[in-house]
């Protein structure tokens, strides 16, 4: 039965689904709003700060492309001996400045080319984790951003020393940098990640 309206005045709906989404989405945009910028505001950090970390305390570290004032800080406050360079050898002035500042600290420097972009496969992985065992330590990896490349090179080292699956694979995280995405430029890593996990007993 019709509902009678005495003042004959017309009946007004209010756009109540529109503005109740418009509620629900504010939150959910905020929200993401905050996420980006915390996102951002991390990864800032982290190259601010030189993205180093501890893999195993005392035996291996990881870091981006260190200065000579971050090397040499770096090697007095850990006591490195050795430096990976995951970026291969260059022309650039980089790689001059790491080279002359590794000799002059007394640290033994070896290269390891590769990119973040196309995928380690297992042979070359192994390649990688005898090449770090084989150092005098503790040894310092790393790559430029010391995301993906460098975290791809931790998680080998981690599982080969017996460490857990979900604690090696966390090498390659968003704590470091590493996006691992399919979208991600770097998703090469995680695909390396999982054709060289058989090699640890892990199931890829």
């Amino acid at each position: 039965m019709p509902v009678p309206n005495p003042a004959n005045r017309p009946l007004t709906r209010t756009p109540f689904g529109r503005v109740g989404l418009k509620r629900l989405l504010r939150p959910l945009l905020l929200g993401a709003v905050l996420c980006v910028a915390g996102a951002s505001g991390w990864a800032a950090w982290l190259q601010s700060s030189g993205n180093f970390h501890p893999v195993i305390a005392g035996e291996l570290y990881r870091s981006a492309q260190p200065d000579a004032l971050k090397l040499q800080d770096w090697s007095k406050a850990h006591g490195l001996r050795s430096v990976i360079n995951l970026r291969g050898a260059s022309d650039a002035a980089w790689y001059d400045t790491e080279v002359a500042t590794a000799r002059r600290l007394g640290l033994t420097h070896a290269d390891f080319a590769m990119k973040d972009s196309e995928q380690l496969d297992p042979a070359r992985a192994a390649e990688l984790v005898a090449l770090i065992a084989s150092l005098p330590k503790p040894v310092l990896i790393h790559c430029k951003a010391g995301a993906d490349r460098t975290g791809l090179a931790a998680a080998l080292y981690l599982a080969a020393q017996g460490a857990r699956e979900h604690l090696a694979e966390g090498q390659l995280s968003f704590r470091f940098g590493h996006v691992g995405l399919p979208v991600s430029a770097a998703w090469a890593m995680d695909q390396s990640w999982d054709a060289a996990e058989p090699m640890f007993g892990f199931e890829s």
